[in-house]
């Protein structure tokens, strides 16, 4: 998997996990932090198995999944804002 497309996929896992848990019976204000750890352990899981990954430390690699987890729940707000306008 390309740089261009590892961040991308991290998000759309998490969209994944966060309608699931929509759909399960924990409270709807977990899910911000549910997908922001999935996409922490993510990230951590792309730094040691893409080799193309865009950080090299740990660290780092644990932030950028944990922003690409969040910005699963922003896109989410974003459509349903979006959709509520009309």
């Amino acid at each position: 998997m390309s740089m261009e497309l590892t961040v991308p996929a991290i998000t759309a896992v998490c969209c994944l996990i966060g309608a699931l848990v929509k759909l399960s019976p924990i409270p709807d204000r977990w899910i911000p932090c549910i997908v922001g750890a999935a996409g922490g352990l993510l990230g951590l899981a792309g730094r040691m198995l893409v080799p193309s990954f865009p950080v090299s430390d740990p660290l780092s690699a644990l932030a950028v999944g944990i922003v690409s987890g969040l910005a699963s729940t922003g896109a989410h707000q974003l459509k349903k804002q979006l959709e509520a306008a009309e």
